[in-house]
């Protein structure tokens, strides 16, 4: 089976750009322990992470269905 998450990686970046008033500052990095880093600009980590953190509870949602499918678990952190 081919790794999807270069996929995941471009879900994740496509859903951010559509949140934030700068999407030319958002940058998406998976590293190797299957942890996938949102980087967004300062001022934009609220519309990210949304009221009382439903949007980022919604992305690492996301990113739990896909894991599922690909026998794998992702973990996401927001960085400024």
């Amino acid at each position: 089976m081919p790794e999807p998450s270069g996929n995941i990686c471009a879900l994740i970046e496509l859903i951010a750009k559509e949140l934030v008033d700068s999407p030319d500052e958002v940058f998406v990095e998976k590293f190797d322990d299957d942890v996938i880093e949102l980087e967004v600009a300062e001022n934009d980590v609220g519309k990210v992470i949304g009221r009382q953190g439903r949007t980022a509870r919604a992305l690492r949602a996301l990113l739990n269905a896909a894991g599922h499918r690909a026998h794998k678990r992702y973990q996401l952190e927001i960085i400024e």
